[in-house]
């Protein structure tokens, strides 16, 4: 399985569901799919994508890595 970080490419909002996709194998729009339908729900669905969106880092970019 994949590290779980928020990817650069295939975010829409904070990049949560893409990296949560690609972690569990799914595509993105699953793992969206799968969200909004869990906030009809009643619980602490929003509250824990934001933790999610404040505690994962981001995926390095190739173009941050060069050299100076």
């Amino acid at each position: 399985m994949a590290a779980l970080v928020r990817p650069t490419e295939g975010r829409m909002i904070g990049g949560v569901c893409a990296g949560l996709a690609r972690r569990f194998g799914t595509s993105a729009s699953t793992m969206r799919v799968i969200f909004v339908v869990s906030c009809l729900l009643p619980g602490p669905q929003f509250l824990i994508y934001l933790a999610l969106w404040a505690l994962l880092p981001s995926e390095k970019s190739s173009s941050s890595a060069t050299a100076w």
